[in-house]
């Protein structure tokens, strides 16, 4: 490989910019980069006298050949001409590597370099191309010879192959028109030695021209590589990176950086020479990677310093030399204190609930995690334990979310004071906690502490002198008797928990396997569900409405009943619920409505057929097209269909439930409120023009007999809905004394089994072609 002198690489690596890059291709040296363009320049000066000599002996031969044929004055001429054009150019070629290198030299093109080489071409080929003509076929010969084997002299130009290829350009042309000029005078053989000779002059020295030109880039690669890596290093541990280290086959230090000198705070005499594992704290893990001899990265470990503990990270690779011996090791390595300590801040604020200050959901995870391992280990079982606030969200609702956090807070704080050392609280999400609790070996301690919860947690609170009370449901699992993982564990409390809240809250369930039976049956009817509609095993039932004034029949409720092929009838508070879970409810309620109207299409007017919607359903977008569609397809109009909802729709979002009602109310559909007065007070959303009938619950009718109190309130609800021009039906009317009593007390509507149990299609059919019959007969 070409390696340019020693004091041209001093010089290079003294004016080298720092870190330029170097990626130069072999055949685009015009867009090189500075370090190869000086590596050029200055191989360029030291093959300078190569070439120009090569040029004045060729001219000196040529003289000597041709001072017969050619005139001495012209000869001398030529011979001063060619001689100091070489000089000049052997001068200006060593001063520009001097000159024009480095950061702040002057930039040479390579087209000047080229020209350089084109002008004195053309002066040596000057007197040949102009006597050539003129010559005797032997002194053709020999021209043309001296002119193929000079283009062997731009081996000395090898170093920019763009000269190379000007020079032998020019000399192979100058060749070419000479042999062409005396084509019919040089015999045969001796123009293919001449062209043969110039052949392999071309062909040789541009492949040394290539070569030459690749071993230049390499070297001038790894003179500012290595520069670069040198002072990067120096970078490295001058701004407080990080430090460097090396030891030995012993892991003794043979090298360490000021840095860590300082941090270990031992002077060198007590480093270099040696254990670096020593030096470190004895550390057991480095002196272990370090026999291995293999590479290592961010080995992370504790070191004690004079200013205190530190935690440092440390790399290295082994080093191995030519014969494949191992020779130690060398790495680098930082001072990582301030990031993990950072680490450790955002680690506790991502297991933290801000609100709260408890353990959040995954860090919940993580101790049950733990505690489930212990558990198994040691015999000792586990407990998780899953706290659902009661009445909490109308806290939200009416006193703001403000004082709701207020008092989620307090909350929090009471179930740390309760559980104390016996386990961990944290919070899930919203009104929703947890306990994870490590032993729970006695199952009276924990009926103890969840009876100690539910009565701290109805305590009235106290914020902001408003007195707010609030209840707990709990859920326990226990593991691994419960579950052997963490997700099942947690599944299991939660259906101990939907068992509590559905037990009449504020009470504690414990999982059992009849919880489990439940849960797989309801996973079952979830699936049947979901098959119900395709399978056509729905059907409506439809109980009469009659005019309190006449006893005349004026429509009907539509009963939703679900036929199943094994279970037989399952009712609608069972399988209502797990529709609205699964996101069924749309398309049952969808079926239902389309059914009612299908049913009104068939019936004479004034009939009418009430359907009930959900609370999940009233408040989605879709239902108002879903209502105009049906009615359409049937070619129904809308005063003749009623929709029911109860007093549950309050509180979900009021303002898509009233959007939705008023365009429903504008498609003629009544909106009958059910139920009223059993639920959330919904008075203020009387007025919104949504409603046009109020249904009378049949708890209050059925005690209206025994309870003056439930007389009084019929009465008021029945001056609250004249007020705002509603209607009222009374459910549940089973007696005749029943019927008067609402009669008397102003009900419009009475519904209930003394005038009929809900009734298939065909049986309500037959009523109301009955009832048709007989008008008509009247008439």
């Amino acid at each position: 490989m070409y390696q340019a002198p020693d004091r041209y690489k001093r010089m290079i690596s003294a004016r080298l910019p720092d870190g330029e890059s170097l990626g130069v291709s072999h055949g685009a040296e015009d867009r090189s980069s500075s370090p190869l363009r000086d590596v050029q320049l200055i191989a360029r000066a030291q093959f300078a006298p190569l070439f120009g000599i090569a040029n004045i002996v060729a001219a000196l031969l040529v003289a000597a050949a041709l001072h017969g044929s050619i005139g001495a004055p012209q000869l001398l001429g030529w011979i001063l001409l060619v001689g100091a054009a070489n000089v000049l150019a052997i001068m200006w070629a060593r001063k520009q590597a001097i000159t024009h290198i480095g950061r702040s030299g002057r930039k040479v093109p390579v087209w000047m370099m080229a020209a350089d080489v084109a002008g004195r071409g053309l002066v040596w080929l000057s007197l040949p191309i102009l006597s050539f003509a003129g010559l005797g076929t032997s002194d053709q010969i020999i021209l043309a010879s001296i002119m193929a084997g000079l283009g062997v002299a731009a081996l000395g130009l090898v170093v920019v192959p763009h000269c190379v290829k000007t020079w032998m350009a020019m000399f192979t042309a100058a060749v070419g028109y000479g042999l062409v000029i005396a084509r019919d005078a040089i015999p045969f053989e001796h123009m293919v030695a001449i062209l043969f000779v110039l052949g392999m002059a071309v062909v040789g020295v541009l492949h040394v021209a290539r070569w030459a030109f690749g071993q230049l880039k390499t070297t001038a690669d790894f003179g500012t590589q290595s520069e670069s890596a040198n002072l990067l290093l120096q970078e490295y541990e001058k701004r407080g990176v990080g430090w460097l280290w090396q030891v030995d086959t012993e892991n003794c230090v043979t090298y360490l950086s000021s840095r860590l000198v300082a941090m270990i705070g031992k002077p060198s005499t007590q480093i270099l020479g040696h254990s670096l594992p020593t030096l470190l704290g004895s550390n057991a893990q480095l002196g272990e990677i370090l026999l291995k001899k293999k590479p290592f990265t961010n080995l992370e470990m504790e070191v004690k310093s004079a200013a205190g503990s530190r935690w440092i990270s440390v790399s290295g690779d082994p080093i191995i030399d030519t014969a494949g011996r191992f020779e130690g090791f060398r790495g680098v390595g930082s001072d990582i204190t301030e990031v993990r300590q950072t680490q450790e801040r955002l680690t506790n604020l991502a297991n933290m609930d801000v609100l709260s200050g408890l353990p959040n959901r995954g860090r919940v995870r993580q101790l049950l995690g733990e505690a489930l391992r212990n558990a198994t280990t040691s015999n000792v079982p586990c407990a998780i334990m899953f706290l659902d606030l009661d009445g909490f969200k109308p806290v939200n609702d009416t006193f703001g979310h403000p004082k709701g956090d207020a008092v989620l807070q307090a909350v929090a704080k009471r179930l740390c004071n309760e559980v104390g050392q016996q386990g961990h609280v944290g919070r899930m999400g919203g009104d929703e906690f947890a306990i994870v609790i490590n032993d729970a070996q006695s199952r009276k301690n924990i009926e103890t502490l969840a009876a100690a919860i539910i009565t701290s947690i109805k305590e009235p609170y106290m914020i902001d002198e408003t007195e707010i009370r609030i209840g707990v449901s709990i859920g326990c699992a226990f593991g691994p008797i419960d579950g052997a993982t963490v997700d099942d564990l947690i599944l299991k409390a939660d259906l101990a928990l939907y068992e509590a809240k559905g037990a009449g809250r504020g009470v504690v369930k414990y999982f059992s396997s009849e919880l489990q039976n439940e849960q797989d049956d309801r996973v079952r009817l979830e699936s049947d569900l979901r098959a119900a509609s395709a399978s056509k095993q729905f059907h409506l039932l439809y109980q009469p409405l009659v005019s309190a004034k006449d006893q005349k029949l004026v429509g009907f409720e539509a009963l939703i009943r679900w036929q199943h092929p094994t279970r037989g009838l399952v009712p609608p508070p069972v399988f209502i619920p797990i529709a609205e879970e699964c996101g069924l409810m749309m398309q049952i309620g969808e079926w239902v409505i389309d059914e009612a109207c299908k049913t009104l299409a068939s019936w004479p007017e004034p009939i009418t057929v009430a359907v009930n919607i959900s609370p999940k359903q009233i408040c989605m977008p879709a239902l108002p097209n879903i209502v105009s569609q049906c009615l359409s397809r049937h070619r129904v109009p809308g005063n003749r269909l009623e929709l029911e909802v109860t007093e549950g729709v309050f509180l979900g979002n009021n303002t898509t439930t009233l959007e939705n009602m008023k365009r429903l109310r504008q498609l003629g559909v009544g909106i009958a409120l059910d139920d009223f007065g059993t639920g959330y007070s919904s008075i203020g959303y009387l007025n919104k023009a949504v409603f046009h009938k109020l249904k009378i619950d049949g708890s209050f009718v059925r005690e209206a007999g025994t309870r003056e109190e439930n007389v009084a309130i019929i009465q008021s609800i029945v001056q609250l809905a004249k007020s705002f021009r509603m209607n009222v039906t009374a459910e549940g009317v089973e007696t005749a004394e029943d019927f008067e009593r609402m009669r008397d007390l102003g009900v419009d509507t009475i519904q209930g089994y003394l005038f009929g149990r809900p009734l298939a299609y065909e049986r309500a059919d037959k009523m109301v072609r009955g009832m048709s019959e007989r008008r008509q007969a009247a008439s």
